[in-house]
């Protein structure tokens, strides 16, 4: 398992985290935290790829830096 803080730009409210909460319900993927600005998480690197959870993310218009 692997564990990354992910800097995310766009967001300006709780609702904004709830949506990027939402967006990283993923298969192998836990978020142990999401705050404006910033998620962390934790995955499993042989189900999912940092590359899938940054487009998961940025599909709900916001973006990883």
């Amino acid at each position: 398992m692997k564990e990354e803080t992910l800097a995310i730009t766009g967001m300006s409210c709780m609702h904004c985290a709830a949506a990027v909460r939402r967006a990283l319900e993923l298969p192998g993927l836990t978020a142990l935290e999401v705050t404006i600005g910033s998620a962390r998480v934790k995955y499993d690197e042989n189900m999912i790829s940092r590359t899938q959870i940054v487009a998961a993310i940025e599909e709900t218009g916001y973006h990883v830096v």
